[in-house]
């Protein structure tokens, strides 16, 4: 992963404990280990060119209102949970502040053209050899 260019300040970042889904035998209804996070891409302090690349991609854990929403309870630790939540919104921050570059069309050789149609041409010859012969 990427070092990060600027710091996020944790009074940005709001997270809350809940029960965690499934089966949790005796600790089930007393311990709230799940960890729901919610990070304001609109109002944090990231820069605006990175706000409006992460505003622009399509994720299901961005609401309409900008807020990212990551939910995690695959430890059983709320503190566990809690770093891998913090863990996963730094990986997609990190997508954001990444340019993708623009791909260049290009186009297929003469050659590779020949021999695509070179193929084609013996896979019908295979298909035609396994006709039943006509015997009239």
């Amino acid at each position: 992963m990427e070092k990060q260019p600027f710091h996020i300040p944790l009074n940005e970042i709001e997270i809350h404990a809940l029960p965690s889904q499934g089966a949790g035998g005796q600790n089930v209804n007393k311990v709230a280990t799940a960890i729901h996070l919610r990070f304001d891409i609109v109002n944090s302090s990231l820069p605006e060119e990175i706000k409006t690349r992460l505003l622009q991609r399509s994720d299901h854990r961005i609401t309409r209102e900008g807020v990212i929403i990551i939910k995690s309870q695959s430890h059983r630790t709320q503190e566990r949970n809690k770093i891998d939540a913090l863990n996963r919104l730094n990986t997609f921050i990190a997508t954001g502040c990444k340019v993708t570059e623009k791909r260049k069309t290009t186009k297929p050789s003469k050659a590779a053209r020949g021999r695509r149609l070179d193929n084609k041409t013996r896979h019908g010859q295979r298909k035609l050899l396994r006709k039943k012969v006509d015997q009239t």
